[in-house]
């Protein structure tokens, strides 16, 4: 498990540097190590911090967008309408809430579909995990300078830590 403050530095270190959404769980650790830094300017909803993410990439920011799987639903129109069309790149760090049907029953469809959701409407993503580290980083910040749209890291349960224990 890689621990929460590890992840948010190396995400830094590769040059991302405005963070936003909204809080799930999975993604615990990770929001309390940004808000600990004064990093983090929360959500209401998805497709808000989506939308704030593509203004701060305007004014000259790398921009993060923190959701669960379900939120990736809510923000896809802005995500087709707005970062894609006009090529306004972020990182979507998407918790994947009922991989391999395990989890509660309303994040089953979507734990089942996320991946060809994402391959449909062409945002490039990779399964983040501690073995490939490194490589995930790398292919994040490569694949986000490259093609200027945005990119989707997928985080399962227990890969980065959490606030409980």
């Amino acid at each position: 498990m890689i621990e929460s403050d590890s992840f948010v530095q190396a995400l830094q270190d590769i040059g991302f540097d405005f963070f936003t959404g909204v809080p799930d769980s999975i993604l615990g650790g990770i929001i309390a190590t940004l808000v600990e830094r004064r990093l983090y300017t929360p959500a209401v909803r998805e497709d808000e911090a989506v939308a704030m993410a593509a203004g701060a990439y305007m004014a000259g920011k790398v921009p993060t967008v923190l959701m669960q799987n379900s939120g990736l639903g809510t923000s896809l129109n802005t995500l087709i309408s707005l970062n894609l069309i006009y090529r306004q790149p972020c990182l979507l760090l998407i918790s994947w809430r009922g991989f391999q049907g395990q989890d509660a029953p309303e994040h089953l469809v979507m734990g089942q579909s996320m991946t060809q959701l994402l391959d449909a409407v062409r945002i490039p993503h990779r399964t983040f995990t501690e073995q490939s580290a490194v490589d995930d980083f790398k292919w994040t910040a490569q694949t986000f300078m490259k093609m200027h749209v945005p990119v989707a890291l997928l985080l399962k349960k227990g890969v980065v830590k959490g606030i409980q224990p």
